[in-house]
């Protein structure tokens, strides 16, 4: 008789070809096998009767602070809110922490870090920024996913926009290392107007915030880092986008054989500017919180297969930072907290609008792996793939309070909201780090992962010091 370390049995198992009921053995971290019935024996066994079998959510897009300010977020308790979403592996952007991700020297402390303390899997973003073009080929060469930018205003000194000349010299640098570029594309010179307008007139309040970031500016620079990209041959990743008119821009270089992929956020599906106008600071962020019609046009995008992933764009920050005095709006940090929601996100609006949970699993999932360079271990459940998965029951509701949300700061624009679906357990390579919907008090069991042709985790990091 075979023997197993886990059986998750008799669940309803999300495979890219549809639902299917079966059981699925894992040794060594790795899926043996998937079968109807499942003969063996295990060390540890998961009845899934009832629930819902989802590979691991994949996070391309989340802010974590370490090092340097882990009073924010960092590793422990962003790993672990991670995780009771059902989410397996992330990728920490390069901005927030102290130094920024802009060196191989930070690169490899950050993984270092990772490694002691992340309850799930991680890759790490690679910065770039006026002065660090010469950093890139050693970003890459240590294992960078990508490398992000902003054309926009970051509001973070240790880690500034970008100018055309350092995009084009980037990007051209970029696409020789075979690496992708992720933009944060929102037009400085349109926003910054706007935005001393607005100040000038003493407007302060979220109708004035809106205003300073127009659709406009995003299809604006959507448009410029097209043409950039036609020019360098950069492939792109654009994040978090809001509008339908992007989308729209981004469809068009897609049909003209360009290399570029998209993603929009949890938040843009199931928030809208009026929750700006109602809740203040905590709905603040950049690109904003769009109108109600505008968020219509986001869902109907996703059901139509226009956006390659979902993130959570996790950007949280200590509540004093989101408490602008003298009620001015711009004053107030500009990020949402909601790591944990993405899939639970992505089941809502996809049982709302009839979406089949394949799709789920590629937005969240595989179109991830597969564009970042990690589907040779990762993003579906399948014989030799890393046995990372989300187990979830799609009738059993999900409140969100502060006793339930696992990020280091309490405050989100979620808490109060019902989600139709909840995840009850999460197992990473094997590892069951979530069960009965809460985080276990295991030791961390993360490792960084690079893309398919470095080592992974440990041994790789130690060979490089």
């Amino acid at each position: 008789m075979e023997k197993f370390d886990l059986i998750v049995r008799g669940g309803s198992v999300v495979l890219p070809t549809g639902v299917a009921q079966a059981d699925i053995g894992v040794v060594n971290g790795k899926i043996a096998a998937i079968a109807a019935e499942l003969e063996g024996e295990a060390a540890q066994e998961w009845n899934a009767d009832g629930q819902h079998v989802l590979p691991g959510m994949i996070d391309v897009h989340v802010h974590f602070s370490e090092p340097g300010r882990e009073h924010w977020e960092g590793f422990t308790t962003g790993s672990a809110m991670m995780a009771a979403g059902g989410c397996t592996t992330f990728f920490d952007m390069p901005l927030n922490g102290i130094p920024s991700t802009v060196t191989e020297e930070a690169l490899l402390d950050k993984a270092r870090l990772g490694n002691e303390k992340s309850v799930v899997d991680f890759g790490l973003w690679g910065g770039l920024v006026p002065g660090n073009e010469d950093d890139l080929e050693p970003l890459a060469e240590g294992g960078v996913i990508g490398f992000k930018a902003f054309i926009s205003t970051t509001g973070n000194k240790e880690f500034e926009a970008v100018d055309d000349m350092t995009l084009l010299t980037g990007m051209k640098k970029i696409a020789a290392l075979g690496k992708i570029l992720a933009l944060h594309s929102e037009s400085a010179a349109i926003t910054n107007w706007l935005k001393a307008e607005k100040e000038a007139a003493g407007q302060f309040g979220a109708d004035d915030y809106l205003a300073t970031r127009p659709i406009i500016a995003e299809v604006e620079a959507v448009e410029r880092a097209l043409y950039y990209s036609e020019i360098t041959g950069c492939a792109l990743h654009f994040v978090h986008i809001s509008s339908a008119a992007a989308v729209a821009k981004i469809e068009a270089a897609k049909a003209r054989g360009m290399d570029v992929t998209v993603e929009t956020c949890a938040h843009y599906l199931l928030f809208n500017h009026d929750d700006l106008r109602e809740k203040g600071a905590i709905a603040k962020c950049a690109p904003p919180l769009r109108e109600k019609e505008e968020q219509q046009r986001l869902i109907e995008l996703l059901a139509a297969g226009k956006f390659d992933m979902l993130t959570s764009d996790h950007s949280p920050c200590p509540y004093d930072m989101k408490d602008p005095k003298d009620f001015n709006l711009f004053q107030a940090w500009g990020g949402i907290s909601g790591g944990q929601f993405t899939l639970l996100a992505a089941l809502e609006v996809a049982l709302a609008n009839g979406i089949p949970l394949e799709k789920i699993a590629a937005w969240t999932a595989s179109n991830p792996a597969e564009r970042f360079n990690l589907a040779d271990r990762k993003g579906t459940i399948a014989v030799g793939m890393d046995a990372d998965l989300a187990i979830v029951d799609l009738n059993a509701s999900f409140t969100v309070t502060p006793e339930n949300y696992y990020a280091k700061h309490k405050e989100s624009l979620y808490i109060g909201h019902t989600f139709p679906s909840t995840v009850i357990g999460t197992v990473v390579r094997g590892h069951i780090v979530v069960s009965g919907g809460k985080v276990e008090k295991a030791p961390a069991e993360g490792s960084w992962q690079k893309p398919a042709g470095f080592e992974v985790g440990e041994q790789q990091l130690s060979a490089q010091e």
